[in-house]
């Protein structure tokens, strides 16, 4: 493969397919290279995304696929490796050799959750281990839910999800521990608190403190660090910056403005790897926007050009 494309996004998560699709719609040439490794694969079910509320993530993704195809775009299965300037655009290498080129570029590869390291945790996550309570927060109301406090948010964390159940229990492990204002709220809401290292999880989801004793949990929420997959550009000098919450690192995610246009011309971003927050949907509204902006940078560009060989003919 060594076609020019108007725009090439990386990844075909929802941000990516949306960009894809108003692009194609706009009549653009555009090509999607997916690694078929979305964020939300151990998820069973999309929540809050209106009209599609808890369609299974990869059938989401293949009616997308099939809708961005059906305007004339193009879908690929394979992993872009590097990413380079190139003349009045960009040139994009390709893992199984292979190499495109193109106009713009739509970065839509999302982020890699960075899980505490702790026995148990990487192989329930998603199932029994947890982040986001508007994700998962209905699928465990009135269940046994533990918070595994590794930051500044674990107080935070377990009078959140007392919305959702009455059952939380703050483990506070290597977290900061809760003030004494905290401390009133969790008496008043009936959060109990249990200090001490974790050793790992058990079973379903019940906690192993390091002292031997077991806390039975259905649920177990942890807070990972959000990283953006943002390192295909580094060569270009788009550059990750950290995301804090009262001072904790939560993150990276490349910085953009409004419309997802980043530091580097031609480039834009949409999705978690640009906004660490972002769910599906939001994810999805974000790829429409970039798409629409890089259509009309485009326009922009092909104006230029037009009046350029008019001015040229007419000499």
């Amino acid at each position: 493969m060594d076609e020019r494309y108007d725009v090439v996004v990386i990844g075909g998560g929802a941000a990516g397919l949306s960009g894809a699709l108003t692009l194609a719609r706009a009549r653009r040439s555009v090509l999607v290279v997916d690694t078929g490794e979305p964020r939300n694969a151990p998820a069973g079910h999309v929540h809050n995304y209106l009209g599609r509320e808890g369609t299974p993530p990869a059938e989401l993704y293949a009616t997308g696929r099939s809708e961005v195809e059906s305007y004339g775009g193009t879908v690929v299965t394979g992993r872009v490796t590097a990413v380079r300037r190139e003349d009045d655009g960009f040139a994009l290498d390709l893992e199984d050799g292979g190499g495109v080129r193109a106009r713009r570029v739509l970065l839509a590869s999302g982020l890699t959750d960075d899980l505490p390291d702790l026995p148990g945790v990487a192989e329930r996550w998603g199932s029994t281990v947890l982040h986001c309570p508007y994700c998962h927060g209905w699928e465990v109301r009135d269940r046994a839910v533990g918070i595994v406090s590794t930051g500044a948010l674990g107080a935070h964390a377990a009078l959140l999800w007392r919305q959702w159940t009455d059952d939380v229990v703050l483990f506070v492990h290597s977290g900061l521990g809760p003030t004494d204002e905290e401390l009133e709220q969790f008496e008043a809401r009936g959060v109990r608190v249990v200090r001490g290292e974790v050793a790992g999880l058990e079973g379903g989801a019940d906690v192993r403190m390091a002292d031997g004793v077991l806390v039975e949990r259905d649920a177990v929420v942890v807070a990972p660090r959000f990283v953006a997959n943002a390192e295909l550009l580094a060569d270009l000098g788009a550059t990750p910056v950290a995301q804090e919450v009262h001072g904790w690192v939560m993150g990276s995610y490349l910085p953009a403005d409004p419309t997802g246009r980043t530091e580097v011309p031609g480039v834009w971003v949409a999705g978690n790897a640009g906004d660490l927050s972002a769910q599906v949907i939001v994810a999805a509204a974000q790829g429409l926007r970039a798409g629409a902006m890089l259509n009309a940078d485009l326009v922009t560009e092909d104006n230029a050009r037009a009046v350029a060989e008019q001015r040229s003919a007419a000499a």
